[in-house]
């Protein structure tokens, strides 16, 4: 007998299934009072209030307008604090008795290959239903036979917090939503889709032990914290505190609340506060079931968390995820074009802000505003979409609105199509602005993005690999490019720009990860944004600056005079941490490479050197971590050839974003795990070499701004 044994109410819909007894003797065996409650006798007249929790195990599939009338009366008894435990196929019933809108989407009986259980989001690792766990990985289910399932996997539920995922064999599934957990009125409802069966082999106890963790935390009053979704903006900053003691999270670079960030959409300055939406996955930190995340700042360093910005219709075009887009000013209204995604079908959507913090959005009744891809194109056509079509670039020119989408044309390459629109809802396809025909272009260009720069236009594209730019001007419709390179050499990718109120174009990347999905699951968040980019061209030449907002953050500092190094010598600064500004000049001297040496341990286990050479700059990851999941190799950034060359080094957890010359970046990821791994160093190699001006500081999130941006010609000045 376990203790502190709930009253269970054991629901049931028709006579007990051999499944169904087995659970139940299970379950009067193990946790004491135990009593059956068909839905005949609720119809009857009778009422849950007698139990602790009611369990509903069901392996067959559900005839929804078969319950529905008991709607109401599980209102009123969640309304009461009641809960209930859904298993299996009763996990469906969710719809119909309204406890969420959204059921599983994938619902059936499979064959079992190989032990299953629950993946657990690790954020959720201290939940009381699995507080007998030591892993978050565990199986619940052995090999053999089939089994009845109900997951989430293209779909999430509209009102529940995911718990788990699929862990099969030893192989993460994160993608299939096994635990979900409700908070209706004042009760909790959690639903295990698959991998509980009694009538099948079990897995070392993994099974009992899960239900009777689920029955025990429900029969107790549920309490753990949980809200449901969606989230108000005060839960999405509480999800923050989980993670104050990951050396790997940046403190000054945006990171999601938790779970999966990836491109930035939508960047947008309004009413004079700056607005980022973001893709983000509530799911847990993998790609899927995109929605756009929100939040707000006055100065581009501290960001406030809103609730989320759009999410997925179950009957819309964007079933699947509302992916990339932008946001505009339509005469004082804000608009978001977006793609939205639906099996394999992928088109442009618009949605219309109805309160002024940009919280609040309504989806064109019409979507999506462009049905179809241009008929005058082979656009390219793969196993996941019908056409490789999506992400937006929308601006407004004598009168007319005009748009670029980033797709691919068969055995052809990357091409950013060109549309224009007078309401944007109706939109005439104008053609191509560039395609890319020429080898390394890629042969899909994503998030492409249009700017005007005064002397040049700059166009940018990712392409899978990384972010091409290419500068120019749009003569007729076509893009004629000048110049063309990469905006980062690293871990950045789909960028997108804003202008603030003094003009100044404000670009931010997604900094991807370079760990595991396994590595991600465990830290409870993947993604960040890169720190905002100043862009502008001059001399014919792109600049890239860090915005002079950031300077704000400068705390403790160490200036260092000129000092030479001499060939094998190693400086060792004092100054030391995981969220630092390093602004050095170098001359090379007679030295082939100057090293600054990053996340470095007292006993160099861990470390991460920059070399510094006349022709290349090489981020160096072979010694970066101890992990054995995360990125090894060097990114590598070419150099002009000179002897004089000035950085700014900027370190946020796992963040190293290097500006050169204030004309190329380089931005990669490092995964340290020693407590240690703050420390910097120099050295010189193959020669003797100057450092010509040194500037270190400890930067704090929690300064108060006090730099002038008020006009184009200070941004970037130190």
């Amino acid at each position: 007998m376990v203790p502190s044994s709930p009253t269970i109410g054991f629901l049931h819909s028709d006579d007990l299934s051999f499944e169904q007894r087995t659970a139940f003797d299970w379950v009067t065996t193990e946790l004491g009072t135990v009593e059956r409650v068909s839905f005949a006798d609720l119809r009857a007249g009778g009422d849950f209030n007698a139990y602790d929790v009611l369990w509903w195990h069901r392996d067959t599939p559900l005839d929804p307008s078969a319950i529905a009338e008991f709607a109401d009366a599980f209102a009123d008894y969640f309304e009461r604090g009641g809960t209930l435990l859904v298993t299996l196929h009763a996990l469906t019933a969710v719809e119909p008795l309204d406890i969420d809108s959204v059921p599983p989407d994938a619902v059936g009986t499979e064959p079992v290959e190989t032990a299953v259980g629950p993946l657990w989001k690790s954020q959720y690792a201290d939940h009381p239903a699995v507080a007998a766990f030591d892993d978050i990985r565990f199986h619940t289910r052995g090999d053999g036979g089939t089994q009845p399932y109900a997951r989430y996997v293209d779909v999430l539920p509209e009102r529940a917090d995911v718990l788990a995922g699929t862990y099969r064999g030893d192989i993460d599934h994160p993608n299939e939503v096994s635990v979900v957990q409700w908070k209706p009125g004042d009760g909790t409802v959690l639903g295990v889709g698959a991998n509980v069966e009694f009538d099948a082999p079990g897995a070392d106890g993994g099974r009992e032990t899960l239900l009777a963790g689920c029955l025990r935390f429900l029969g107790s009053g549920a309490e753990d914290g949980l809200v449901g979704r969606p989230k108000a903006a005060a839960d999405l900053a509480a999800m923050r505190t989980a993670f104050r003691g990951d050396h790997d999270r940046p403190r000054y670079h945006f990171a999601p609340p938790a779970n999966w960030l990836n491109d930035p959409n939508g960047l947008v300055q309004w009413n004079g506060t700056y607005h980022a939406f973001y893709q983000y996955n509530p799911g847990g930190p993998y790609h899927n079931t995109i929605h756009w995340g929100h939040a707000t700042s006055d100065d581009l360093l501290h960001w406030e968390d809103h609730p989320v910005a759009l999410t997925p219709d179950l009957d819309g075009p964007d079933r699947d995820g509302c992916w990339s887009g932008c946001t505009v000013d339509d005469d004082g209204t804000a608009r978001i074009l977006y793609t939205g995604g639906r099996g394999s079908r992928q088109l442009p959507c618009l949605a219309t802000a109805t309160d002024d913090s940009l919280d609040v959005w309504a989806k064109e009744p019409a979507n999506p505003v462009v049905t179809d891809t241009p008929v005058e194109l082979d656009i390219l056509s793969t196993d996941h979409w019908e056409a490789e079509f999506r992400d937006h670039c929308v601006w407004r020119e004598n009168g007319s609105w005009y748009q670029l989408i980033g797709s691919s044309i068969e055995g052809v390459g990357g091409t950013v199509l060109r549309y224009r629109s007078d309401d944007l809802r109706d939109w005439t396809y104008l053609g191509p602005l560039l395609t890319g025909n020429w080898e390394g272009a890629g042969h899909m260009w994503e998030c492409p993005e249009l700017l005007d720069l005064g002397e040049k236009s700059l166009l940018h594209v990712s392409n899978y690999e990384s972010v091409l730019y290419f500068l120019g001007d749009v003569r007729d419709g076509r893009f004629e490019r000048e110049e063309f390179g990469h905006l980062d050499y690293g871990d950045f990718y789909a960028p997108q720009t804003l202008h603030d109120a003094s003009g100044r174009p404000l670009t931010f990347g997604w900094l991807k990860e370079a760990r595991s999905e396994r590595a991600q699951w465990d830290a409870g968040w993947s993604g960040a944004l890169s720190l905002p980019r100043v862009l502008s061209v001059e001399d014919g030449e792109l600049r890239q600056r860090p915005a002079a907002e950031v300077t704000s953050l400068r705390g403790g500092h160490h200036g260092f005079e000129s000092f030479g190094l001499s060939d094998g010598q190693r400086e060792v600064l004092q100054t030391r941490g995981r969220s630092l500004e390093l602004s050095l000049s170098l001359d090379l001297g007679t030295a082939d490479e100057v090293g600054v040496v990053l996340r470095e341990t007292v006993d160099g286990e861990e470390r991460t050197p920059l070399h510094v050479r006349r022709d290349e700059l090489i981020l160096e990851r072979s010694t970066s971590s101890l992990h054995p999941e995360t990125a090894d190799d060097p990114i590598r950034m070419p150099l002009d050839g000179d002897d004089r060359i000035d950085l700014r080094v900027f370190v946020d957890g796992s963040i190293v974003e290097v500006f050169a010359n204030e004309r190329r970046c380089l931005t990669g990821r490092i995964y340290p795990t020693r407590a240690d791994a703050d420390g910097v160093s120099l050295y010189a190699a193959g020669g003797d070499a100057r450092i010509v001006s040194l500037d270190a500081w400890e930067l704090d999130v929690s300064a108060t701004p006090s730099v002038d941006v008020g006009s184009t010609a200070e941004v970037g000045d130190d």
